[in-house]
């Protein structure tokens, strides 16, 4: 593994990790590279684990033997750049705690077809734009054990810093594509056998436990967007509205919450 010491913040080969925390920066810059960014050992280990290639990585020298131990036979052909934290923070735009972050190819992602081929449980996320609740539904899927994420043309970016961190890597384990037809995508999920339940505030919605009750074979399950949740161009397309029975008069929960209880009563046992 070569690696290089990185003395001045400003120098141009660090330039996929500028300005880590401009979403809008890292939008255009990731989609036009082709990369993403994953952030400490476990998360960049958990990363090539699942077959994504680094292309570089950057870090201070005390995380270099632990990197090259993480990586195995990956790190021959990789770049690694090291420098003093004060640089990484002036590169970064904040103090990277966990040392060390790795600029990765993007995968292929998969067709939805081939996605769901075997599912039977989906998750499909409607234009969640909060980078941290995408990444905690991914936990959440990962652990109780659903199949396959979809998320919409709006929906935040799975492989985005922060959700990768706060999924702690489960994105990598997920499998997941975006949708390129909204809501169109929904009727494909009929068409292949699931049902295709929407979590929504909606006059006649079904009680959760009395949906997971029915015992469904396949279900979609549908989340939509912090605040005003699904679209009614998206409820036009669902099967059945759910919603999560509340007390205390609360209306719902957030979006990742609601996700993580709505897996649950809907696990496949």
């Amino acid at each position: 593994m070569p690696v290089i010491p990185i003395e001045v913040a400003d120098d141009p080969r660090l330039s996929d990790y500028r300005g880590l925390t401009d979403v809008a920066l890292r939008r255009s810059l990731e989609a036009e590279r082709g990369l993403y960014m994953a952030e400490g050992a476990k998360v960049i280990a958990r990363a090539v684990r699942a077959g994504h290639s680094p292309r570089s990585l950057l870090m201070t020298p005390k995380w270099v033997d632990g990197i090259v131990e993480a990586l195995g036979a990956a790190a021959t052909d990789v770049t690694l750049y090291v420098a003093p934290d004060d640089v990484l923070e002036e590169v970064t735009g904040y103090q990277v705690h966990r040392g060390a972050l790795a600029a990765m190819h993007r995968p292929v992602l998969p067709s939805v077809a081939n996605l769901v081929r075997d599912a039977r449980r989906v998750v499909v996320l409607e234009g969640i734009v909060d980078h941290t609740n995408v990444g905690a539904i991914f936990r959440s899927v990962a652990g109780i054990g659903a199949d396959a994420v979809i998320v919409s043309p709006t929906c935040a970016d799975p492989l985005y810093r922060r959700s990768v961190k706060v999924s702690m890597g489960t994105v990598f384990q997920v499998p997941w594509t975006r949708a390129e037809s909204w809501p169109g995508v929904l009727d494909e999920l009929r068409e292949a056998g699931f049902v295709v339940a929407g979590m929504a505030l909606e006059e006649g919605a079904v009680a959760l436990d009395e949906f997971a009750a029915r015992a469904d074979e396949r279900v979609a399950l549908v989340m939509g967007t912090e605040g005003d949740g699904m679209t009614r161009a998206a409820l036009a397309h669902v099967d059945v509205p759910v919603v999560i029975p509340m007390a205390g008069g609360v209306d719902s929960l957030n979006v990742a919450a609601a996700s993580a209880v709505a897996l649950w009563e809907l696990r496949v046992r």
